[in-house]
Formats: structure tokens, C-alpha cells, sequence
């Protein structure tokens, strides 16, 4: 197309354009611009000379995580945790999805929408503390329950063998209600014909359920797995350290928790740049390679 028409074509929907700016601006100056600082991953970076004036250090603070100690722990944690995370939350918000459409009374439904919502907006320290009160060995709710039924109190923070339960089975709980919504809306588009056809043909609900709902989830359901697979090592920091503690660290010392203690409190700012990278390009050959499999055995994919 020639220049002329497409600046033609641009003046006749300016507005777009400028809608589309900001998003764009954002992008370019919060996620484009700050990759230039990427580089002190292989630098010896010192505040006063600044990452120009700051000499080269090669893959040295790569060797120095890959060489750690502390290494296999590391990527052992994170691993399990994120696909256990993965393999109890993503399907739960997708069988929350089936159930509220297949529910008739709206203000039941209504109901359970809030309820199943409400924990999401709920701030990350709130809920860590919600936790850490109702498993209280000592005040908690369910130390209460123990004591009543003559059962053996349990310091459960304190047991690393339960913190990646607490940690991903709380998280289920809070997500998913929120993350049922795409997939209700992704229902919402089925034809209502279907259903009559079904239910001409004798279908119990269940069989409506796997011909006709799951089919139309499976390219959402695909995109988003994608997605959650190709963050599986970018177990969230927040929560994590929230809940941390010396007992559990053996369980719960992650990659994103270790760089905040070795690099940031220690201000190896290069050191954790190069852990950060090294978790990005893994991510990054995760997304390619999942998305390549998925897009061979479906028609869905990112691109």
C-alpha cells in the first residue's frame, strides 16, 4: 500500500491511534527502556560509576549462581512448587466455570460469584496473615479444631513438608473465582441452538458438558496454559517470603526470595540481574517450546 494512503488512512481514525498510543508508550518505557540495564548481568556494577563505567565480568556471576551451593535447591523448589500450583489451580477455575453455567437460580449463582470472587481483591499481606492466624499452633482456628477433637496440635508454618500444600491449596482458594471469569464468558458465546438440539436428542447434562462446553473451552483453555507454563519459574516473591520462615525455608526458599536476600539486601544488584536473566531466557525457551507443541498438536497457539 502506498505511503500516501496509509498516512490517509491514519488521519481518517486518529483517535484509534492515539488510544493505541499510550499502551504502546507504556510498553516502550517501563519494559523496552529498562532492558539496557540487563547488561549489568555481566557486569561488576558499581553505583558510583554507573553500568558504562562499571567493567566487564563476563558470565562470572552466572557461574557464581550455577556453582552455589544452594543451586539445586533453588530450582528444585521453584519447579515443584509452580507445577504443583499449575496442576491443582488451573483445572479448578474451568470445573467452577461448568458448574456456575449450569446453574439455573441467579441469585445462588450471584452468590457464589461473589463469594468465589471476593478472595481475589484481598491484598497479598492480608491473606498471608489470614493464614498464618488460622494455623496459629496456638490461637488459630483449626489448632481449636485439633484441641476439640483430641487430636495432636500441629505448628503447620513451621513444617516444611506442609508449606507448599498452605502455600498453593490458599492460592487455589483465592483465584479461582477470578479465574473462572474468561472461562464463563468463553461459554456465554455457545449457541443456545446447541443446547436445544442436545436436549432433543436426550443428553443428560453431563454429556452437554463434554460435546458441547469443553469443546468450546479447549482454545482458551490451550492459550492460557501456555501462558501458565511459560511463567513455571516465575513463582511469585511476595507471598512466598510473607510466609517464609527459619523452619520451612528448607521447602520454600525459591529463586525469586533468593535473589531478593543475596542480591538486593546485599546489593549484588549484578548478581541478581544475572539470576533474573537466567530465569527469563528459561521462561522464554519454555513459552517457544510449549507453544510449538501445542500449535502441532491443535490448531491453537500464540502465534
Amino acid at each position: 500500500m502506498p505511503v500516501a494512503q496509509t498516512w490517509t488512512r491514519m488521519k481518517r481514525s486518529w483517535e484509534l491511534y492515539v488510544i493505541v498510543l499510550l499502551p504502546v508508550l507504556y510498553l516502550i518505557i517501563f519494559k523496552y527502556i529498562p532492558m539496557f540495564g540487563v547488561s549489568i548481568a555481566f557486569k561488576d556494577y558499581n553505583v558510583v560509576k554507573g553500568i558504562w563505567g562499571s567493567p566487564w565480568a563476563g558470565f562470572k556471576h552466572f557461574e557464581t549462581l550455577f556453582h552455589s551451593p544452594n543451586f539445586p535447591l533453588l530450582i528444585k523448589n521453584t519447579l515443584i512448587i509452580s507445577f504443583y500450583a499449575l496442576i491443582a489451580g488451573f483445572p479448578v477455575p474451568i470445573i467452577l466455570a461448568l458448574a456456575l453455567n449450569e446453574v439455573r437460580t441467579g441469585f445462588f449463582k450471584r452468590s457464589v460469584q461473589m463469594i468465589t470472587y471476593a478472595p481475589h481483591f484481598v491484598s497479598t499481606v492480608v491473606m498471608v496473615s489470614i493464614i498464618i492466624l488460622m494455623l496459629s499452633p496456638h490461637v488459630g482456628v483449626v489448632a481449636r479444631l485439633f484441641s476439640f477433637f483430641g487430636m495432636t496440635n500441629t505448628n503447620f508454618m513451621g513444617e516444611p513438608g506442609l508449606f507448599k500444600s498452605i502455600y498453593v491449596w490458599s492460592g487455589v482458594w483465592q483465584e479461582m473465582g477470578y479465574g473462572s471469569i474468561i472461562y464463563i464468558a468463553a461459554l456465554s458465546s455457545v449457541d443456545p441452538a446447541l443446547y436445544e438440539a442436545a436436549r432433543m436428542d436426550g443428553a443428560s447434562r453431563f454429556k452437554k458438558i463434554i460435546h458441547i462446553d469443553l469443546p468450546t473451552l479447549i482454545p482458551i483453555t490451550v492459550i492460557l496454559l501456555i501462558l501458565s507454563l511459560g511463567s513455571i519459574m516465575g513463582v511469585g516473591f511476595e507471598k512466598i517470603f510473607l510466609m517464609q520462615n527459619p523452619l520451612n525455608v528448607s521447602t520454600s526458599e525459591v529463586i525469586s526470595t533468593y535473589v531478593y536476600k543475596v542480591g538486593l539486601l546485599g546489593a549484588n544488584f549484578s548478581f541478581s540481574s544475572a539470576v533474573g536473566l537466567f530465569n527469563s531466557v528459561i521462561n522464554l525457551i519454555l513459552l517457544v517450546v510449549v507453544n510449538f507443541i501445542a500449535r502441532r498438536l491443535s490448531d491453537n497457539s500464540l502465534w
